[in-house]
């Protein structure tokens, strides 16, 4: 049957390799588990009416093996009477009353093997939804570990980058300060060149002062 097949596909499929090969894991395995779910219930169905069905084919293969009996009683009060056109016809009664009777009790055996066969299904199917469920649980396990993962090296980069940004900032200062010295040490040279140059000027102005004194006292 059609329901049975998609059991069996359901059973054989490799979850690991779904979940290998699928683009999204979450969403195949999601999708498969809902699939699984879909067939237990009918699976369960199945099994409600099969059962339903094998004890009306029980309750029929008895009530046929009764008539049976009663049909032989019937044929038997018929030849005590010495009436065997009646027996006739009351054994040929039992005989397809017991011909129905062991019909039934085929049927039976047949519906009791595809019970067995609907239960066994059912509790495959219910492994493989077990099996799912655990890989589901494991799976999300895994994304969780890994979103706090990437949440902690996010954390760890960001105080990384505010650490390197300090340091960025005291080197700043530094070169700040050492340019603000130089600048300071150069100023305090041109001052001090300046004032020399100055002297020089004075002093050279002074001798010539002085020999122009010298000219006019000659």
């Amino acid at each position: 049957m059609a329901l049975m097949e998609r059991v069996a596909t359901l059973i054989r499929a490799n979850l690991n390799d779904l979940i290998d090969q699928a683009e999204d894991p979450d969403k195949t395995l999601r999708q498969v588990m809902l699939d699984m779910q879909n067939q237990l219930m009918q699976v369960k169905t199945q099994v409600a009416i099969a059962l339903a069905d094998q004890h009306v084919l029980a309750k029929k293969k008895a009530e046929q093996e009764s008539k049976a009996g009663e049909w032989v009683r019937k044929a038997e009060l018929a030849v005590s009477k010495e009436q065997d056109d009646l027996a006739r016809v009351a054994i040929e009664r039992s005989l397809a009353c017991r011909a129905a009777a062991d019909h039934c009790r085929e049927q039976t055996e047949h519906q009791a093997v595809q019970v067995e066969n609907l239960k066994a299904a059912l509790r495959k199917l219910e492994e493989k939804l077990n099996e799912a469920q655990l890989k589901n649980e494991l799976l999300a396990a895994e994304h969780r570990r890994a979103r706090a993962l990437q949440r902690s090296s996010a954390a760890e980069m960001a105080v990384t980058g505010a650490v390197n940004q300090q340091a960025f900032e005291r080197m700043k200062q530094k070169v700040t300060d050492a340019s603000a010295l130089g600048e300071a040490a150069a100023e305090v040279a041109g001052s001090n060149a300046e004032e020399r140059l100055a002297a020089l000027d004075k002093r050279d102005q002074v001798e010539r002062l002085l020999e122009q004194m010298k000219g006019r006292r000659g």
